[in-house]
């Protein structure tokens, strides 16, 4: 027998045996006196109730999994039918001898006995599961009884083949404690997360507040921590906008949950202002930033994307992951190099691009110690190239990338940078009435290529040790969504000319981030993975600044983002611009350097002589952080970095 005529048989007998004692109900002993009408009414029910349920679809539906969405079906049913038979019994034919409340009576009798039957199905089917699963749950205390707590305990109950058992809520908001929500008690705040870790002999600790910032992360992790049970996480606010909270999302706790911020409030009327039905070009596409600019572009429903990179396996990937994410968004992919004007001009004459996101540069500081030449024609050469191919073709918002390494640069990229800000400023100067040219400058990006976050998990991974450039430097981190999500409501902003400045929050040392990972991989630093200081390396600062001492901020329109002062470009720009390239092309590090100096006052670059770019100074000793020393001889350095650094061991993140 087909489930389906199944399920249909038992809705009809539900429906006729609600139509049967409605009338003993209504009359207490119906027999014989109201037999007639009884069997009238039965009879006429069974047709109206089955055409009811077969043209609403309720066999359709899966019993074992009902929902609020059933239960609504059941009631558009049980109304409908129950109108139709009063329209019949009541209004058309009072001669039947039906009193006019037996069809009220039904109807409501009808939605229990309907929905009771899928209640019944679903809750057998759960404890079945759970019956299957008796002594394997994990136990799960929940930490946060908001809408995504009760959306992940009630996946948890709807799915025991998980293996997770909610056994009940912490969440300080005093409104809630004693409550009740899907049958499991707040049983306390977070602070009690210990005592009730004991007294529910919870295995598992899941944190459910996707807008919680990182101090509140911290401390359910150190909690967890001491009270034995293992941690994890449902993701933020970033990661769950437009999915629904999953148990299938549930992971491990990271960094990124630990400096989580309050999330970034948007503007979302202003961003779609400059970005809805344009032509997009970003640059860099498939680096860390670039890709998830697009990712967050494509919400505003552009009316086309320009994705262009030098990578090809990085612009391949992300190519894959827009096919599956957004497979009705319309892109074009370019491998080119922004180095060459000729090419740039062919791009920007065949897709006409409005708007432009400028993300494409060299950001390794070490590297471009070693490649001076390279950063000057990559960062400050190519910048060039897209700024005049832009001006020429009427783009109407221009957004240049930059960085806090071009205040008060020491470092190669961090000057080039800052000469990158400068052309956009420039061109600023240039732009005809509906253009704007304007960077953005933020700090570090969380789990971007290259970062720190990345090399110390690979250390880890290795076994030791993770290595740190010194104990005291710091740095500012934000994570990639965040970042791009400003850089976007900058863009918004319009302000031609502007440099931006988004605030990064508190600055965070990197030896304690160093304790953390340790910590979240389940190791003990200095028992399972040494700590190892290497020293700085050529062109880094221990402290990194986002605005130089006369520059100063004002406020804008969004409480995150900031406007720098005094960007101006600097006194004969165009004629030391042009020595500057000339430098370059001469492959003098020295050169290039002195160039730099004209150009940003405040560049203090490392101490170098000859063109190999050797280091001066000698010697760098290689420190634990436990306090134990040893020689630069215990790590192994590449050929590249041994030209800066003679007999020196490997460089640590920073």
């Amino acid at each position: 027998m087909p489930r389906s005529f199944l399920k249909f048989s038992l809705d009809l007998l539900a429906w006729s045996a609600a139509a049967l004692l409605s009338f003993w109900l209504r009359l207490e002993d119906p027999l014989p006196l109201y037999a007639r009408p009884l069997l009238l009414y039965v009879l006429l029910g069974a047709v109206v109730g089955g055409l009811v349920i077969a043209a609403l679809g309720l066999p359709r539906q899966a019993w074992n999994k009902a929902g609020l969405r059933d239960a609504f079906a059941v009631f558009r049913a049980t109304a409908l039918g129950t109108g139709f038979l009063f329209l019949i019994v009541g209004v058309g034919h009072p001669d039947l001898g039906i009193p006019r409340s037996i069809p009220l009576i039904h109807g409501v009798l009808a939605l229990l006995f309907l929905g009771g039957l899928r209640v019944i199905v679903r809750m057998s089917e759960e404890r079945s599961g759970r019956r299957a699963l008796s002594g394997r749950e994990r136990r799960v205390l929940i930490v946060g009884a908001g809408e995504a707590g009760t959306m992940i305990a009630r996946e948890m109950l709807r799915h025991p083949e998980t293996g997770l058992m909610p056994v009940g809520f912490l969440d300080d908001d005093p409104n809630k404690a004693g409550q009740r929500y899907l049958g499991l008690r707040v049983l306390g705040k977070l602070g009690d997360l210990p005592r009730v870790v004991r007294h529910t002999a919870a295995e598992e600790v899941l944190i459910a507040i996707p807008s919680a910032p990182g101090t509140v992360v911290r401390r359910v992790v150190d909690l967890a921590r001491k009270a034995g049970v293992r941690y994890r996480i449902i993701p933020g606010i970033y990661d769950i906008l437009a999915d629904r909270v999953s148990v299938t999302q549930i992971r491990e706790v990271d960094v990124e949950d630990l400096l989580r911020r309050d999330p970034v409030r948007l503007q979302v009327e202003e961003i779609a202002g400059y970005l809805e039905d344009k032509v997009i070009l970003v640059t860099g596409a498939g680096g860390s930033i670039g890709s998830e600019i697009v990712r967050q572009v494509l919400p505003f429903r552009p009316k086309f994307l320009v994705l262009v990179g030098r990578g090809e396996n990085s612009l391949y990937e992300l190519e894959k992951r827009l096919e599956r994410e957004y497979p009705s968004a319309r892109w074009a992919t370019i491998v080119a190099d922004v180095r060459r004007k000729d090419k740039l001009i062919s791009i920007f004459e065949r897709f006409r691009p409005q708007v432009v996101f400028h993300a494409a540069a060299h950001k390794h500081v070490p590297l471009m110690e070693l490649n001076p030449d390279e950063a000057i024609f990559n960062n400050v050469g190519g910048t060039k190239n897209l700024v005049e191919v832009s001006l020429s073709f009427g783009v109407e918002r221009f957004v240049n990338i930059s960085t806090d390494k071009a205040v008060n640069p020491t470092s190669i990229m961090g000057a080039s940078k800052r000469v990158a800000e400068y052309i956009v400023t420039w061109a600023a100067s240039r732009a005809r009435p509906g253009q704007v040219f304007v960077s953005v400058r933020f700090g570090n990006v969380l789990g971007s290529r290259g970062s720190v976050i990345p090399l110390f998990k690979e250390q880890i991974r290795r076994g030791g040790p993770v290595t740190i450039t010194h104990p005291d430097m710091v740095r500012y981190f934000m994570t990639i969504p965040e970042a791009a999500q400003l850089v976007l409501q900058a863009g918004g902003l319009g302000e031609n000319g502007a440099v931006y400045v988004l605030d990064m929050g508190e600055p965070v040392r990197i030896l304690d981030l160093a304790y953390d990972l340790i910590r979240l991989s389940g190791l003990e630093p200095h028992v399972d993975i040494d700590i190892v200081f290497t020293g700085k390396r050529p062109g880094e600062k221990l402290f990194e600044e986002l605005l130089t001492a006369e520059e100063g901020t004002r406020a804008t329109k969004h409480e995150k983002i900031f406007v720098a002062r005094n960007t101006d470009v600097p006194p004969d720009f165009e004629e030391k611009l042009h020595a500057l390239f000339e430098a370059a092309r001469t492959g003098n590090g020295d050169a290039i350097r002195k160039a730099l100096r004209e150009l940003v006052p405040t560049y203090t670059p490392a101490s170098f002589s000859g063109e190999d770019g050797k280091r001066l100074e000698n010697g760098r000793e290689t420190r634990r952080a436990d306090g134990s020393g040893s020689s630069g001889g215990d790590l192994v350095v590449s050929q590249a970095q041994e030209l800066l650094w003679p007999s020196r061991s490997a460089t640590g993140g920073t």
